[in-house]
């Protein structure tokens, strides 16, 4: 199954508030750490703040913040959110069917299991999970932004890149 880059942006947006938490995460933090473009960063931002999954401030010292604990935020719900519903193939939609062999078919059957399971595995995940290997994940990024300017409210020696 591959997901799109919109929901590779949101999951990171959301790992990264939840990495920073309880500071503000900037759209330029998520930009330099993982070289996404900034206007699909802020669209995909926008959309979590609409799904009252992140708190955005607007304007100087602005940013976002994870609106509820990462340990409640559902990885599989914040895909159902950015895709939609899945179809992995044109017999998944009704509307668009030309299968004739719909309803019959085995192999539908199977990537419809293999799609259930997929979500099963997502919807045992948090934002809490994708970030509890905190200090690796800290200090992979550390050289990408400097962590004075991330400022993650942590110690003077995490600040100078000392775990």
């Amino acid at each position: 199954m591959k997901l799109t880059s919109y929901t590779n942006y949101a999951l990171r947006s959301l790992q990264l508030a939840a990495l920073r938490a309880p500071a503000l995460v900037r759209i330029e933090d998520v930009v330099q750490v993982h070289a996404l473009a900034k206007p699909h960063v802020r669209k995909v931002v926008h959309e979590l703040g609409r799904a009252d999954l992140l708190v955005t401030q607007r304007g100087r010292g602005g940013g976002f913040q994870l609106a509820r604990p990462a340990n409640t935020i559902v990885v599989g719900d914040v895909v159902r959110l950015t895709e939609g519903k899945l179809e992995v193939v044109e017999c998944f939609n009704s509307e668009t069917n030309t299968c004739p062999l719909i309803g019959i078919c085995k192999l539908s059957r199977a990537i419809q299991q293999a799609t259930a399971a997929f979500m099963a595995v997502l919807d045992d995940l948090t934002i809490a999970d994708i970030a509890s290997n905190k200090a690796q994940l800290l200090n992979r990024i550390a050289p990408l932004v400097p962590l004075e300017e991330l400022d993650y409210g942590t110690s003077t020696k995490r600040r100078k890149g000392v775990l």
